[in-house]
């Protein structure tokens, strides 16, 4: 029988979780175990899960798990260096060289766990079969055009909340704009989940958006284009090979744009294509201002899809059901290339 174990997540504002009580109660009729824990914040209430046949444990108690149970969850663990023994399934950000990456696979190697990280489940093409792209690009393009806003009004970006809905989201954009609107907005990744969402967010607030993708990136650069739009968003992913969008010297550069939404927020991989910053921002502090006048502000957010907990959750959930239906051939598929990845990338034993 496969334990699934749904963690409570322990980061700030993290609302969200990976599957809903409908796909528990679909688990569970497929033979699964499946144990919930309580959380005071997710955006499920704990009751659900229960009356759709999950076991509850306590908020947490996921390192008291039998060490056969798959612990599934979204964003980091605490980082207090113990060894992980379990299988775990969540977003590691591990494998770009980031120094939290680092511990959280020493720590892997140290308990005999591993990673199946969800940025790298992907099919036989090397297509991620779950994201959630769409609404980080959504809530991302968000988050900038507040920050412009805040700019119209001399401010820097106030902090920012969860919001009901995207309706609810869209209301308090429109109020915050006043009837100002940006002359334009240019996406790179513009096809993908993330840049759809970003597309989506801008033209629901009449804001004209210039659509790049691949085609339009092969050259390589420069991109002075770029500095000739109010907005910029990043919805591609740092690999290697990527291409420098913005260079430390467009800081001090002739330029119209004045906010740059780094959704796909890599800014400690060596393949970030935005020089400009070298730090995630929050909730509390959405931007940060890397030049004064006039003003530039990058926002970098890696939990933006938190932003629209429910309709992010109900989405990314949905994908990811089918595969954790295959839960039970872990060497297999999807599984097996996100452990084959793990394992590349794992250090070595050392005695």
């Amino acid at each position: 029988m496969t334990h699934l174990w749904i963690r409570a997540e322990s980061r700030p504002n993290e609302e969200r979780v990976g599957i809903t009580p409908e796909g528990v109660k679909r688990l569970l009729g497929k033979g699964f175990r499946i144990t919930v824990e309580e959380s005071g914040t997710r955006c499920m209430p704990t009751d659900a899960f229960a009356k759709a046949g999950a076991e509850i444990a306590p908020e947490g108690s996921w390192t008291d798990a039998p060490h056969d149970a798959i612990i599934y969850g979204l964003k980091e663990l605490p980082d207090d260096g113990t060894p992980l023994p379990h299988r775990h399934i969540m977003f590691g950000h591990a494998y770009k060289g980031q120094s939290a990456g680092a511990r959280l696979l020493n720590r892997f190697v140290a308990g005999g766990g591993a990673l199946y990280d969800l940025e790298y489940l992907v099919d036989q093409n090397g297509r991620r079969v779950a994201a959630f792209g769409y609404w980080a690009g959504y809530a991302g393009a968000a988050v900038s055009v507040l920050a412009w806003a805040a700019q119209q009004r001399g401010q820097v970006c106030p902090a920012v909340h969860t919001w009901k809905n995207s309706d609810a989201m869209l209301t308090d954009l429109r109020a915050a704009l006043d009837g100002k609107t940006p002359k334009n907005a240019l996406v790179i990744g513009a096809l993908g989940r993330v840049g759809t969402g970003a597309t989506d967010l801008c033209t629901a607030l009449d804001i004209p958006v210039t659509q790049w993708d691949m085609a339009e990136t092969a050259h390589g650069g420069p991109f002075p284009q770029i500095l000739e739009h109010d907005l910029f968003f990043n919805c591609i992913l740092a690999r290697p090979g990527c291409p420098v969008f913005v260079p430390a010297l467009a800081k001090a550069a002739a330029r119209r744009l004045t906010v740059i939404g780094d959704i796909a927020c890599d800014p400690q991989s060596d393949f970030s294509p935005i020089k400009v910053y070298d730090r995630e921002t929050d909730w509390n502090h959405p931007v940060t201002r890397v030049h004064d006048a006039p003003p530039l502000d990058v926002m970098a957010i890696d939990n933006l899809p938190s932003l629209l907990p429910l309709e992010s959750s109900q989405d990314f959930a949905g994908q990811m059901l089918p595969w954790l239906e295959t839960l039970n051939t872990l060497g297999d598929g999807v599984w097996g290339r996100a452990l084959a990845t793990y394992n590349e990338h794992k250090p070595e034993v050392t005695t």
